[in-house]
């Protein structure tokens, strides 16, 4: 059956990208998204700023430059008005950092605080960013750290420890603003960021939708203090297991790596880095265009002809 949707719509569900692209004029597009979650971190503000930071990702994913924001929220009525408060500044602060302003949103009641942004970006329609795209030969770079969820979970287990979970809250503060401007003068072929899904999750999607697959250094993948360690203890969020399951028949291991190595690669991410594929050609000068802009963006592999991803020692 055809497509109903308009030809202005230049990325929807048909995609499955990052957020929704919709194309005004030869010179503007319009890229939408919204993100939403349950507490990850104990501090109302720092919940409220890496919600806002995890939902300004998507434009940024897109080659997008934010706009506006809206916030969409679920509070109990249990919870204190100052701890609302700090949620809702929280996301207005990390949104003034961007330099955009949240316009307004929505809230309603819920049994447990929920809280994001919809984001409104612009992007020209000939320089936008997806999934898909990425050719065999293309180096493979990551923006952030891993193991944010792991750490998460050890939080609310008690076995974090206050500088693990200070460096993760760091992290997941960070925008990925400057890491998007550098993959766009990097010529970066595809970009997607790294969030519920985890890094091989979201991966596989650049698989699916890119019709090539990726060569991994395990050795290469950054991590968060604390990660591998706690990795170890199997202290993963239960959508690791869910992420090895759904996406685990597009990846093959190195058999030097163990169980719990295989899994941390599935955990799902907050506000993650942005994973960019770059021609080769450009790929030297990555670390340079990084130091410059003061991000991280660091290779983690290759792009391949045959549609499967290989996680090597």
């Amino acid at each position: 059956m055809a497509s109903s949707a308009p030809k202005e719509l230049l990325v929807g569900l048909e995609e499955a990208d990052d957020a929704a692209v919709y194309r005004l004029n030869d010179e503007q597009a319009i890229v939408v998204t919204v993100d939403f979650f349950t507490p990850i971190v104990d501090d109302p503000f720092a919940y409220g700023a890496i919600a806002a930071a995890n939902s300004l990702s998507d434009v940024y994913a897109m080659g997008g430059r934010p706009i506006l924001a809206l916030n969409v929220a679920g509070m109990p009525e249990t919870l204190p008005n100052d701890v609302v408060s700090e949620i809702f500044r929280g996301g207005a602060e990390k949104a003034r950092e961007a330099g955009i302003v949240v316009a307004g949103g929505h809230t309603v009641r819920d049994k447990e605080p929920k809280y994001g942004l919809v984001v409104v970006g612009t992007v020209h329609p000939q320089r936008q960013k997806t999934k898909g795209g990425a050719s065999p030969g293309d180096h493979l770079f990551l923006s952030k750290p891993l193991g944010a969820g792991v750490i998460s979970t050890a939080l609310r287990a008690g076995k974090a420890d206050e500088g693990e979970v200070a460096a993760a809250t760091r992290s997941m503060l960070e925008l990925n603003r400057e890491a998007a401007e550098v993959a766009e003068e990097l010529g970066a072929t595809a970009v997607t960021d790294v969030t519920g899904f985890g890094l091989l999750g979201h991966l596989a999607e650049m698989v699916r939708n890119g019709g090539v697959g990726f060569e991994l250094s395990f050795a290469a993948l950054p991590w968060l203090p604390g990660a591998q360690r706690l990795a170890a203890e199997k202290l993963f969020p239960g959508g690791a297991h869910d992420n090895e399951a759904h996406f685990g028949e597009t990846v093959r291991f190195s058999s030097a790596l163990s169980d719990w190595q295989r899994t941390q690669c599935f955990g799902p991410e907050t506000s993650g880095g942005l994973l960019v594929a770059v021609p080769a050609a450009t790929a030297p000068r990555a670390d340079a265009l990084a130091a410059e802009r003061k991000t991280l963006l660091r290779k983690i592999g290759v792009a391949v002809s045959e549609p499967i991803i290989d996680v090597l020692e």
